[in-house]
């Protein structure tokens, strides 16, 4: 199969210019689906700490790039919806927040809140002795004995430990992104929510200190106020 992706036809989520060049690299399998974004696009294209895939390889052989507090080997290793990126070298670390129409921004933080990650509830079933599994919006799997956690709600995880360290429950008054959507980067807090009868998905009025919007519940996720923009 091909290594290259036409640049007109990538998804909306990536960062790149359309029209300078036709192709670009194509993301390898992994988290996030279609949406994830090859980390080479962020070293080069964005962050443009590389020049080249040569480049980006040899940082990569180096250890250079964590994601997730893990080091990354493979250039085209998708990176999405609130990966954390960290280069200790520079001692710079990202977070992968969306941003205006869709398109994945990187927000500068600490290296505090670079230990840890937010995912959104996309799974839960009960498993052989009586704990929970719980899969996130990126495919990551937890299991724990800890029942009150729901489809919708977010979860904060430690990178190193994959233990829980915070919880914000999807419902009214919670501080949420839009995601995907007429309305992706921006943020409010949900006013209301309006379950929709049969298999029609739930819609969701989010207010803003000037109006807010409505948009379906699978494209908002549930913010700490400190993933709003932390600065290094």
């Amino acid at each position: 199969m091909s290594n290259h992706q036409k640049r007109l036809s990538a998804p909306n989520s990536w960062p790149i210019e359309r029209k300078e060049e036709t192709f670009t690299v194509k993301a390898g399998a992994g988290p996030h689906g279609e949406s994830g974004v090859p980390l080479l696009i962020v070293l080069r294209d964005v962050l443009g700490y590389v020049d080249s895939r040569k480049e980006a390889r040899y940082a990569l052989d180096h250890g250079s790039v964590l994601v997730n507090g893990k080091a990354v080997s493979d250039e085209a290793r998708p990176v999405g919806m609130f990966d954390i990126l960290a280069f200790n070298e520079r001692e710079e670390y990202y977070r992968v927040f969306p941003g205006e129409g869709g398109r994945l921004s990187l927000t500068p933080i600490d290296e505090e809140s670079a230990s840890s990650r937010l995912g959104k509830v996309a799974g839960k079933t009960q498993v052989a002795g009586g704990d929970f599994q719980y899969t996130l919006h990126d495919g990551t799997t937890l299991v724990t004995d800890e029942a009150s956690y729901a489809g919708g709600d977010s979860l904060v995880v430690d990178n190193e430990t994959k233990e829980v360290v915070a919880h914000f429950p999807y419902e009214e008054g919670a501080l949420v992104t839009a995601v995907a959507g007429s309305h992706a980067g921006e943020i409010g807090t949900v006013e209301e929510i309006t379950v929709t009868a049969g298999s029609g998905a739930n819609a969701v009025t989010v207010e803003q200190d000037e109006g807010g919007f409505e948009t379906v519940e699978d494209y908002v996720v549930v913010i700490d106020e400190n993933f709003t923009g932390d600065d290094e």
